[in-house]
């Protein structure tokens, strides 16, 4: 079963590419570099919720969080 942080950089990575982007974009348009935005994807890096929300704005998405049973 992935972690936390393998399923969230699956996410961040299928909205990237949805978006177009390349990881150097991305890191360009958040102010971090490629290998941090490798690092997020791969699930190497915990990442706040406010990091998660700067990924959302910079891929030009919203962020929603909820809970499911």
């Amino acid at each position: 079963m992935p972690t936390i942080t393998e399923t969230t950089g699956k996410l961040i990575r299928e909205a990237r590419k949805a978006a177009g982007l390349t990881q150097k974009e991305l890191g360009e348009k958040m102010g971090v570099s490629e290998s941090t935005v490798n690092k997020y994807e791969a699930g190497k890096q915990n990442l706040s919720i406010e990091t998660v929300e700067r990924i959302a704005k910079a891929l030009g998405a919203e962020l929603e969080i909820y809970f499911k049973k």
